[in-house]
């Protein structure tokens, strides 16, 4: 490892803005947080976007939840307990202030405040996802809205389905996998290898007390069987992405996790998404990726880690165990702290979900330390984002940087739960993790290191 001192240093770039193999459960460490490092929080920073497209939405979510200011929202969402009124008399309370968070006109952005008293909010009888404020507004953006209507209509379902995940009533269902697993390189193939046993699971958790008393709260007709298991499958899709996506990256950089100390594999900018929530089965399905590996260590790394989720990175890997941890704070901080000191393993890789770096100006400011050490250390790293343009963009950023790109595309691991653009209802729903971006060191030493291996 250079020392700190040869790290080249960049200017900011332009504005771009095996069947019968059983793995042990996945361990989280239960460890509280210390307070969080300053930096820019991609969640901060997302919440108060909102206003760029319908001015007053933030202040208006939070009048919803009952809640006076950012802080207490931000630590809700963080698992804490806000200070003022935040609660619900009742289940269908909660769903109608949830829905009502939500609430303006899709066409010309009105909010409940600002209609006169001859208009009112109504959704659209067909996606039950959008608003207007009246039939002229609902007329002129039907052909824009006709697009995404049918696929909207889903997210709603979704939406409540995804409630099941925080009450605990949907457990992912989990187990070994009976093929190998080279044979497993996607959804389709992963389904497959599911087969009955995973529709039984899903059709189980649909004739369930829950799922009756959650179209009893929110007050709608129920949606089909097949369009609510539908709906299961994609939200399962949606949380196996994230350990399914490490795995791909692990396999694709041929990182090889049977090394006697075990591997680590650290997600950096990791935020509420992917610790709230976030229960010790989740990432047994990595473990069944790579059956007979020698422990392998997450470490999550973020600002907006959940409060509580876990702080301990100090364990050494178990043979068969995925062990989960958390760090508040910027990865390159975390790594002069605890790797450098030793406190923790030098990662075998380095995985990004949805950085962002390419939107925002403050956010590209704060990931270049990171890039850069990622860069200069050689260290393998993937990232996820939303969109094809998006990919374009992040692939810009990265080239003008020196590094260099191993490979990117498609990510045959991506979230199917499609994901509302809330502030821009017209927009099309993006999917998490919907394409990756692989690199590794700079495309300066690749060249030096071709130019040696040819003799030259």
């Amino acid at each position: 490892m250079a020392p700190r001192s040869q790290r080249r240093r960049h200017k900011k770039p332009p504005s771009l803005v095996a069947s019968g193999i059983k793995a042990p459960p996945t361990i989280v460490t239960p460890v509280p947080l210390s307070p969080l490092k300053p930096g820019p929080s991609i969640d901060t920073l997302g919440f108060f976007s909102l206003d760029n497209n319908v001015p007053g939405l933030s202040q208006l979510i939070l009048q919803k939840l009952n809640m006076k200011s950012y802080e207490e929202y931000k630590l809700m969402v963080d698992g804490g307990t806000p200070v003022s009124g935040f609660g619900f008399r009742c289940p269908q309370e909660m769903f109608q202030r949830m829905e009502d968070t939500f609430r303006f006109c899709a066409h010309c952005r009105a909010l409940p405040n600002g209609l006169s008293d001859s208009k009112v909010l109504r959704h659209c009888k067909r996606c039950r996802n959008v608003c207007y404020c009246g039939p002229e507004c609902q007329r002129s953006d039907w052909p824009a809205h006709r697009r995404v209507c049918q696929e909207l209509r889903l997210v709603a379902v979704d939406r409540l389905i995804e409630w099941l995940l925080v009450t605990g009533d949907f457990v992912l269902p989990s187990g070994p996998w009976h093929w190998p697993p080279e044979a497993v390189q996607d959804w389709d193939s992963w389904f497959s290898m599911k087969g009955f046993h995973l529709d039984a699971t899903l059709d189980a958790v649909l004739v369930s007390p829950a799922v009756t008393t959650l179209w009893a709260s929110v007050g709608r007709p129920r949606p089909d069987p097949d369009v609510l298991q539908g709906s299961l499958k994609q939200l399962l899709t949606d949380v196996l992405s994230w350990p399914l996506t490490l795995g791909l990256g692990l396999r694709a950089l041929g990182i090889d996790v049977r090394r006697i100390r075990g591997s680590a594999v650290h997600v950096v900018g990791a935020s509420h998404v992917e610790t709230f929530l976030t229960r010790p089965g989740n990432y047994d399905e990595l473990g069944y990726m790579f059956p007979g590996h020698l422990g392998l260590h997450v470490v999550m790394v973020g600002v907006d880690v959940a409060a509580g989720f876990s702080q301990s990175t100090s364990t050494s890997p178990e043979p068969g165990i995925i062990h989960l941890s958390a760090h508040g704070g910027l990865y390159h901080d975390f790594w002069e702290e605890e790797v450098e000191t030793g406190q923790t393993d030098h990662p075998d890789l380095v995985v990004a979900f949805h950085p962002g770096f390419h939107s925002s100006a403050d956010l590209m400011e704060a990931w270049l330390p990171t890039l850069l050490l990622l860069r200069d250390y050689k260290i393998p790293a993937l990232i996820t984002v939303y969109s094809h343009q998006e990919l374009v963009s992040s692939l810009q950023i990265l080239v003008e940087l020196d590094t260099y790109i191993t490979a990117y595309g498609a990510n045959p691991f991506m979230s199917l739960k499609p994901e509302q653009i809330y502030s821009i209802p017209k927009k099309q729903p993006v999917y998490c993790s919907a394409y990756y971006i692989m690199f590794l060191g700079s495309s300066c030493h690749s060249q030096l290191e071709e130019k040696v291996d040819d003799g030259i």
